[in-house]
């Protein structure tokens, strides 16, 4: 039965005199304004996600935005007969965004939306190894790639490739061009480029990756297509950065993949895969479903998955044009300048990545300049006390001794707020040289987009 106290003071009512339900199936109903309020104070533990600068994604929509979201809510992406101008909307997303990339026909590329840039790199990653296949290749299939996001990882392990990653030599942050040939074969069935490097947020070089590709075309008969992973980088060069060849361009590149939600400015569950030509999509991986009569080609991981993220990711598009993204994407690398001048300005960082446009996405990522009685992890940890959620971390393979912060910057961050983490930075950087903590990766805590295998590869 309903909770019923008599009373009209909320927090009376009998479903919040007791625990909120942790363990079984609970028995008994709640009333509708009990049950948000159960759960609408739990989840004030959370971190303030605007404050949230490990993260990536999108932490601030317009109130248009949310409309369009709750007037989806109900819409089946996947059902293109029922939702037709949801699959249109699609569609052109699609060629949108082929456009931005500069595809040879943005009229015929064939593309999708996807959850996030997660499953578009996993799509991007199953095409390059049908073609491999497609053209004779036998054994286990391989690719190439620098330091990645886990979701490269996954992708190696679920689909039965090998992931050859490229450590971090000498003072190299990201993989370089006169890495790639020793690591490619006659069983390599791409090279992954990263645009928007996760640990320090720097661009990797696309086009010098593609000339050291075709070097050695010329030298042994293999070609190797890329496949790059733009997740947020690929939202911020056509803006801000329009002369770096990274994209459809380079004939050698096959594929993208994006994250709507990240600099795309939509809200979470928005990515895009798009090829560069329809040939480059094997038909084996297409699914068709019925759509007004006829069929419409579907290629997901997903079958069922809400609309409202690409109705959205659309209404972004529209709303803005380059125009209007490139004046907000400006302004966010504005700040994250203003941002890393009043980190350097204290005189104890060394800046990795310091918003440079030319050099890579949104973001400020740092060292420490020297010994300090304090480390990273202890930083992060004390500004946490304020609110910011700033992960520490150690760097990739061969390089796993050096520590350093990053800090993504997105729409919705203001000076104002880059002013006062820099004091909280300050105000933190004076308690620790009181009473340094020594505190481990593992005892600081943070998110930083990696993962560890329960059952790590032999």
């Amino acid at each position: 039965m309903p909770d019923n106290s008599g009373s009209e003071d909320l927090f009376t009512a009998i479903g919040l005199r007791r625990a909120a339900p942790k363990k079984g199936f609970p028995t008994q109903e709640m009333i509708p304004q009990v049950a948000y309020e159960v759960i609408h104070d739990e989840l004030m533990l959370d971190g303030v996600s605007r404050m949230n600068l490990a993260t990536f994604c999108t932490t601030w929509v317009d109130d248009q935005s949310r409309r369009l979201m709750a007037e989806s809510l109900d819409k089946n992406i996947v059902d293109k007969d029922e939702y037709p101008q949801t699959a249109e909307l699609e569609k052109r997303c699609v060629r949108m965004v082929a456009d931005l990339w500069n595809a040879p026909d943005a009229a015929t590329t064939l593309g999708t939306s996807t959850t996030g840039s997660s499953e578009a790199a996993m799509l991007g990653g199953l095409a390059a190894k049908f073609r491999w296949r497609q053209r004779g290749g036998t054994g286990t299939p391989n690719f190439v790639c620098g330091p990645v996001q886990v979701c490269w990882e996954k992708f190696a392990r679920y689909f039965d490739v090998e992931i050859r990653q490229i450590p971090l030599r000498r003072d190299r942050l990201t993989m370089h061009p006169d890495d790639i040939a020793a690591h490619c074969d006659e069983n390599t069935i791409m090279v992954v480029p990263t645009f928007g490097q996760t640990f320090t947020g720097l661009f990797e070089d696309v086009t010098g990756i593609s000339k050291a590709l075709d070097d050695l075309q010329a030298a042994t008969g293999l070609d190797i297509p890329i496949h790059v992973d733009a997740a947020s980088g690929g939202f911020l060069a056509p803006f801000c950065a329009p002369d770096i060849v990274w994209d459809f361009r380079l004939p050698r590149v096959k594929s993208i993949n994006a994250s709507g939600h990240k600099t795309g400015l939509a809200p979470l569950g928005a990515g895009w895969a798009i090829w560069r030509e329809a040939s480059d999509l094997p038909a084996e991986l297409i699914f068709n479903v019925d759509y007004l009569g006829g069929s419409m080609a579907t290629f997901n991981l997903n079958f069922s998955r809400p609309g409202s993220q690409t109705i959205t990711q659309y209404y972004d598009f529209i709303r803005l044009g380059r125009i209007g993204y490139t004046r907000v994407q400006s302004e966010i690398y504005r700040v994250a300048k203003h941002l890393a001048k009043g980190l350097v300005h204290l005189g104890i960082f060394e800046m990795l990545h310091d918003g440079d446009p030319a050099k890579g996405i949104t973001a400020v990522s740092w060292r420490m300049s020297g010994p300090q009685s304090f480390n990273l992890y202890d930083l992060s940890d004390r500004l946490r006390t304020r609110g910011w959620l700033i992960a520490a971390y150690p760097l990739p393979a061969d390089r796993g001794d050096e520590t350093i912060m990053r800090a993504v910057l997105r729409h919705g961050f203001s000076v104002d707020m880059a002013d006062l983490l820099i004091a909280d930075v300050v105000r933190c950087v004076a308690q620790l040289e009181k009473h340094p903590m020594g505190l481990t990766k593992e005892e600081a805590g943070g998110f930083t987009h990696t993962a560890t295998a329960a059952v790590p590869t032999t």
